[in-house]
């Protein structure tokens, strides 16, 4: 079956298909790409008592087997996702492919009137992540961005106190991601795919390219074929945080430098990536370090009353210590600090954290019968997406770069908007 036949299958298929589910009806499931973060996906969802884990799609056959296996025998396995997608009673499907592989399936499953959890980043490009919108708007699809951050309890409290004003005006957050990779993730020669391996498919719409290890499996992050590098990678779980707290869609423009000086590897994407982002009223800027752990990649908001340090295991709140009576007189100004703004001076706050995988496939699972728009939307998926996306667009071109957010284009700089998508190799083209 072709990609045109399919299509046209799966939307017929759709239209006498697409249900709406009881509150305590059980939801079919099945998961395209099984390897380590699609297994821990598929674990936490076979978890939930209303879901019944039906279908497992793997091009790698030990990967589908070890799907296969956390099932205990109820669900099929496939090599293929469109012979997945095909069957009636798929209420929802997990995309957990590698980056590249994300806007096909999901469109494709929306198209069949199934509902997706796909992982993050949205998409390869800012083009793809744009279809995957209006095709989960045209079939009125459940589409959550696995952005976990979005279900986690102290996430939604730390952007409460934010926009509440508790640090005051904030016109600087920095983000990053620090730890030392040397020397690397290794250098391999060109070989022949394993057996267990159908390396055309795993390569589906990026170019055609020797089987070479280092490509595949975990490692696809350090290609621009597959993906972005941590800058898809974490960029897109904290940028999208930052985005969310300052309630805010797009940049004005984004600048940035870096590029891959220390790994000798073979890899592509920056070991080191410096990328300065301007908003209306504030500066965002992400720091990647891949040569040296030595300090931690902080996600700070940065205000005039105080700072919020946050992570996944927690925040913490300190105020800033304002300018004392010296200081000010110093400075040829006057100010008073009574025993309030002293107290304000060393007032601290903390939040233990909170859990984010499951409260995330939770609500996930939850819309999927209420029909309610999920934490992580497929379009706030796309607009964080987007962030990560100009970001490399900016290293690789190595100049500024300012953003259409209506029309969704670089302004005025035809260069740069060639790398806003990328040409499917055949037979595979984007759904529309």
């Amino acid at each position: 079956m072709d990609r045109r036949q399919f299509v046209s299958t799966m939307a017929l298929g759709a239209a006498a298909y697409s249900r709406v589910l009881g509150a305590n009806e059980r939801i079919n499931v099945g998961i395209i790409g099984a390897g380590g973060q699609g297994r821990g996906d598929w674990g936490r969802f076979i978890k939930q008592p209303d879901v019944n884990p039906v279908a497992v799609c793997d091009v790698y056959k030990p990967h589908l087997e070890k799907g296969l296996a956390m099932a205990n025998g109820q669900a099929q396995g496939y090599r293929d996702f469109r012979k997945l997608l095909e069957r009636k009673d798929v209420d929802a499907v997990i995309v957990a492919a590698p980056d590249h592989w994300h806007a096909i399936p999901t469109i494709m499953a929306c198209q069949a009137g199934k509902d997706v959890y796909v992982e993050k980043p949205l998409a390869l490009t800012i083009k793809e992540g744009r279809a995957m919108v209006n095709a989960a708007r045209k079939h009125k699809r459940v589409v959550q961005t696995g952005s976990q951050q979005r279900s986690g309890e102290h996430y939604a409290r730390a952007v409460e106190l934010i926009r509440g004003g508790k640090l005051g005006k904030i016109a600087h957050i920095t983000a990053g991601h620090i730890r030392n990779s040397m020397p690397g993730f290794g250098r391999y020669k060109d070989e022949p795919p394993p057996p267990e391996l159908d390396w055309d498919m795993w390569l589906g719409p990026a170019p055609s390219r020797p089987y070479n290890k280092l490509r595949c499996i975990y490692n696809f992050r350090w290609f621009w074929d597959y993906s972005g590098g941590q800058m898809t990678n974490w960029g897109a779980h904290n940028l999208d945080i930052a985005r969310w707290a300052m309630n805010v869609r797009s940049p004005i423009s984004v600048a940035a430098f870096g590029g891959r000086f220390a790994l000798d590897d073979g890899g592509e994407t920056p070991d080191v990536q410096e990328v300065i982002y301007q908003f209306p009223g504030f500066v965002l800027t992400w720091s990647v370090r891949e040569v040296n752990g030595m300090s931690s990649g902080g996600f700070d908001f940065h205000g005039t009353k105080g700072n919020l340090s946050l992570s996944r295991s927690g925040f913490k709140v300190t105020a800033e210590k304002w300018a004392t009576t010296d200081d000010a007189e110093e400075t040829g100004k006057k100010k008073k600090v009574d025993k309030d703004d002293k107290k304000k001076m060393t007032e601290e706050m903390t939040d233990p954290g909170s859990e984010q995988p499951v409260a995330h496939v939770r609500n996930f699972l939850d819309c999927v019968k209420s029909r309610k728009r999920p934490n992580a939307d497929v379009e706030e998926g796309h607009l964080s997406a987007i962030l990560c996306h100009l970001g490399n667009i900016a290293t690789r071109l190595g100049r500024s770069l300012r953003w259409d957010a209506e029309k969704e284009e670089i302004a005025g700089d035809a260069d740069a908007n060639r790398w806003l998508s990328k040409e499917d190799r055949k037979p595979w083209v984007l759904p529309v």
